[in-house]
């Protein structure tokens, strides 16, 4: 009878044992009752499972440890996935060796530290011998073992975001520790300093360590010699200028101004300043050639053709957040993929005011997204992440695309952001989707422009700011190539039309003239005082005859 219960208890094993599978995937509403009835762990029978490359088990509240057996019942796996569970405050067992073990995926748990007996396993020898990619982002981590780079010595990737830590442990950026490392994570943590050791990881490419508390970065950090990409906005740095040049400056300025600057002192800042007047005097003389040259048309032809895009969705639109490519541009280098900022439309007149924008748990958060019925947004989610997973397996490989690369913005989130109309539905669940309420259609001619933002109010307006000026430089050019014939008039009318207030479009025609109208739009909080006016005075602070500004 035991027998029995457990065969039915879980099916799944069952059928991969029965067809010998390499793939395990153990999701889905039924499985916390499952495991809470095994004492918080899986069960023994998946550790027989030794053909297994990729086993998976999300989204389980009640797994708290993996369970014993793991290490000696799967020494083929390539890919262990345990993400969004409550896994913590430390792994007993510990998890190693797992000799075969590339990707490691711990993400949005609630794991504080990994001791040496409940961490990842030995360091003598490696336990992860293999690992290149290990995920311990979303949760409580306080502190990185210390032989982290000696338990997994080719590691790749190692993200770290959204957890404690106050430092790196210094084996970390010993010389030789980690020499495949190339991308390393750590924003939303607390970590006060940065050790010029770092110069140490040879192949270190991206290192983020946005919102901290570091208040210098080390001038070795420009000698980390294939480092293309840093992030540090949202620390309080001691050096001023520095600190404008990380919210606003290329990486190489960066790294340039820390090689001179950052060591000289004043001597080495004056160099520093010479050096970035020149580079922007080259830019300028560039951006003459290309006016000169033709190439600005170019640039702006090809915008015009991803406006027509965003006016043109097709009757079954798939989320729109994923098909408006100016949009998907903005978000992939303005908005650095969703995680600076989000940026959606709507159609105006598919909206009744005034708007609330707040949070609400999961489970009553809902939504109607752009293609799908109305479901709760914790549905939404782990339906998106079953996508993702086919997406995986499909393509035999980690990335995903679309908006299911934004999922794990929402790790270890209690609340989701919302806005909400007049009527109580939900029109916009950034970063995620739109509403189908207000989704673009070919006869829209309004436009609601939403920017949301955890960073900063300055980094909404800055976004808003690029978007609206884009829109305005394409609708210009559109209208210039009509009066000249370039496009049909079907095209012209089509997409300058978009981008009218009906009140002004006919008077705007007359006088040869139409411009794009932006309507200011006013936030106040619950007591009815005035927090936010946008667009503002000093906001689209441009002499732009193509746009009309009704404050």
């Amino acid at each position: 009878m035991a027998v029995a219960a457990v065969s039915e208890a879980w099916p799944e094993l069952e059928l991969a044992e029965r067809e010998r599978r390499r793939e395990l995937l153990l999701t889905g509403p039924g499985l916390d009752e499952r495991v809470r009835a095994a004492g918080g762990r899986l069960p023994p029978r998946l550790f027989t499972l030794s053909l297994l490359h990729y086993l998976e088990v999300s989204g389980c509240g009640s797994l708290r440890e993996p369970g014993p057996g793991l290490a000696q019942g799967l020494p083929q796996l390539h890919s262990l996935v345990l993400r969004r569970n409550a896994l913590g405050p430390g792994l007993s067992p510990e998890l190693g060796p797992l000799p075969a073990l590339r990707v490691l995926d711990l993400s949005g748990n609630a794991l504080e530290a990994l001791p040496p007996g409940q961490g990842l396993g030995p360091a003598e020898p490696p336990a992860l011998p293999q690992l290149q990619s290990l995920n311990l982002s979303g949760n409580r981590l306080r502190e990185l073992p210390a032989d982290l780079p000696r338990c997994a010595p080719r590691l790749q990737t190692l993200n770290l975001t959204g957890n404690c830590l106050d430092a790196f442990p210094a084996t970390l950026f010993q010389p030789g520790a980690l020499p495949l490392l190339s991308e390393l994570a750590a924003a939303d943590n607390c970590l006060r300093e940065l050790s010029p050791d770092i110069a140490n990881l040879a192949s270190l490419k991206t290192l983020d360590l946005s919102n901290n508390q570091l208040s210098e970065i080390p001038a070795a950090l420009a000698d980390c010699p294939k480092l293309k990409e840093i992030h540090f906005k949202g620390n309080k740095l001691r050096d001023k200028r520095l600190e404008k040049m990380v919210h606003g400056c290329q990486t190489k300025s960066i790294l340039e101004y820390l090689r001179v600057g950052g060591r000289g002192g004043g001597k080495g800042r004056a160099k520093a300043e010479g050096t970035e007047k020149e580079e922007s005097r080259k830019k300028k003389r560039e951006k003459k050639q290309k006016r000169e040259g033709g190439e600005g048309e170019e640039e702006l032809e090809a915008a015009r053709r991803l406006l027509l895009r965003v006016l043109h969705v097709s009757e079954n639109p798939a989320p729109l957040v994923v098909n408006v490519h100016p949009e998907t541009k903005l978000h992939e280098d303005l908005c650095e993929k969703r995680t600076a900022a989000t940026i959606a439309t709507h159609d105006l007149k598919a909206i009744r005011g005034p708007l609330l924008y707040g949070a609400r748990p999961p489970q009553d958060l809902k939504i109607v997204p752009l293609g799908r019925r109305e479901i709760k947004a914790k549905d939404l989610v782990r339906q998106l992440q079953l996508e993702a997973e086919e997406q995986r397996k499909q393509k035999k490989r980690q990335n995903v695309s679309g908006l299911h690369r934004y999922l794990h913005l929402l790790d270890g989130k209690d609340n989701y952001p919302c806005l909400v109309d007049a009527d109580g539905d939900v029109i916009s669940f950034p970063p995620i989707t739109n509403s189908d309420k207000t989704k673009i259609k070919k006869t829209t001619t309004d436009l609601f422009l939403e920017v949301t933002s955890a960073t900063s109010l300055q980094m909404c307006k800055d976004i808003m700011d690029a978007l609206i000026l884009k829109m305005a430089e394409i609708n210009k050019y559109t209208l210039d190539n009509k009066e000249e014939g370039s496009l049909s008039d079907t095209e012209a009318d089509t997409v300058s039309g978009q981008f009218l207030d009906p009140k002004t479009n006919e008077s705007a025609e007359k006088g040869g003239n139409s411009p794009l109208v932006v309507e200011q739009v006013r936030v106040v909080d619950m007591e009815g005082s005035l927090k936010v006016v946008y667009p503002s005075k000093t906001d689209l602070d441009i002499a732009a005859s193509h746009i009309t500004v009704i404050r």
